[in-house]
């Protein structure tokens, strides 16, 4: 049997300790509240704060569960609360723990965060499909 992973890990910095503590709390309390509609939030990827000064960087990743989408949600919801601004993404690996056709590939994205919205996204998986069927792709 194998199994599958999808793996990130990345940066956000926002700004001040004091909003990278919020950040954090805001997950915790995400965390904490089972019935919430926002689950999906919180689950999917582990956040911890940088401890090099000045302490106002995310390091956010992959933990038991992976799902770059949670972190797309979790972000952009930050980028409201905590009033951020600019471009920010992130990519992951999809990843397999034996030889198997399409378990492998990654992809990327790209968050506005002042206009609080995803702007771009791209697939290894499907940019290869449509490449092979012979569409006209962008290298």
């Amino acid at each position: 049997m194998a199994d599958y992973f999808t793996r990130f890990s990345c940066l956000l910095d926002v700004g001040t300790p004091d909003k990278a503590a919020r950040a954090y709390e805001a997950l915790l309390a995400l965390r904490n509240d089972a019935y919430s509609e926002t689950e999906a939030l919180c689950c999917g990827f582990d956040l911890s704060i940088q401890a090099d000064p000045p302490g106002s960087t995310l390091w956010i990743h992959d933990g038991d569960s992976s799902d770059p989408d949670a972190v797309i949600h979790f972000v952009l919801r930050l980028a409201g609360e905590l009033d951020l601004t600019g471009l920010w993404g992130f990519s992951y690996a999809l990843t397999c723990s034996r030889p198997r056709i399409e378990a492998f590939g990654g992809g990327a994205h790209v968050i506005d965060l002042g206009a609080r919205k995803l702007i771009g996204a791209t697939s290894t998986q499907e940019w290869l499909a449509a490449a092979l069927n012979g569409e006209d792709i962008d290298a």
